[in-house]
C-alpha cells in the first residue's frame, strides 16, 4: 500500500497518466466518495461505466488509486479508493527538459480549469446554501510583497492550517457528528506576477 499521508508526483508518466482531465474528475470524486465502484464514479461524472473502469485501472497503474475493502456483498464489484490523503506535483521536478516543463504546465491549466468549474458551480447554485454557508463561504485575493523564500513558508504554513481542520473534521465525523458537514474545496494559490 502506498504511503496513505502524502504522494508526490515525481515522474512523467505519472504525470501524463494523471492529467487526463476525466482522470482528475474520477479522482477527485474519489476522493469526496472515500470509496467507490466504477458505476457509483460514472454517475457523478456522467460517464460510461466501461470508460471509467477503463480510466481508473490507468490511475491504479500508477498507484494514485488502490482497491478498497469491499462494501457490499456483491463479489463483482470493485471498490477503490484514493492512495494517498495528499497528493502533489511540484514545478522542481519537472525542469529538467521541455516536454517535462510543458507537461507540467499543462496538467496545472487542467487542475486551474476544473478547480474554477467546481467555483462556478458553487456560484450558479449558491442561493441554493442556507445562509449559514453562504456567510462562511469566501472568496478572497491577497496582494503580499514576498520574498521566494517566505512565499514557500507561508505555503506550507497555509498547508499544515488545513490539515488541521481536514484532521478535526475527519475525527469529529468519525466520532458521528455529521450533522451540518460537507464537503468543501478550498483552492489556494502562491505566484510571483509583474505589475
Amino acid at each position: 500500500m502506498a504511503d496513505r499521508e502524502s504522494r508526490r508526483i515525481t515522474d512523467l508518466d505519472t504525470l501524463k497518466a494523471f492529467g487526463n482531465p476525466l482522470r482528475m474528475k474520477l479522482y477527485r470524486a474519489l476522493f469526496v466518495a472515500r470509496s467507490a465502484t466504477a458505476s457509483q464514479l460514472a454517475e457523478k461524472v456522467d460517464e460510461a461505466v466501461s470508460l471509467v473502469s477503463y480510466h481508473l485501472r490507468k490511475l491504479a497503474d500508477h498507484g494514485l488509486i488502490e482497491e478498497a475493502e469491499r462494501q457490499s456483498e456483491d463479489g463483482r464489484e470493485r471498490w477503490w479508493q484514493v492512495a494517498s490523503q495528499v497528493l502533489s506535483v511540484r514545478d522542481e521536478d519537472f525542469r529538467g527538459a521541455p516536454e517535462l516543463a510543458a507537461t507540467h504546465a499543462a496538467v496545472s491549466r487542467v487542475s486551474f480549469e476544473q478547480r474554477g468549474e467546481l467555483y462556478r458551480s458553487y456560484l450558479d447554485a449558491q442561493s441554493a446554501w442556507g445562509p449559514a454557508w453562504r456567510g462562511a463561504s469566501f472568496s478572497s485575493e491577497y496582494l503580499a510583497r514576498l520574498t521566494a523564500e517566505e512565499l514557500d513558508r507561508l505555503g506550507r504554513e497555509m498547508h499544515e492550517l488545513i490539515k488541521k481542520y481536514d484532521a478535526i473534521g475527519c475525527a469529529a465525523e468519525e466520532a458521528g457528528d455529521t450533522a451540518g458537514r460537507e464537503n468543501v474545496a478550498l483552492h489556494v494559490y502562491g505566484f510571483p506576477f509583474h505589475a
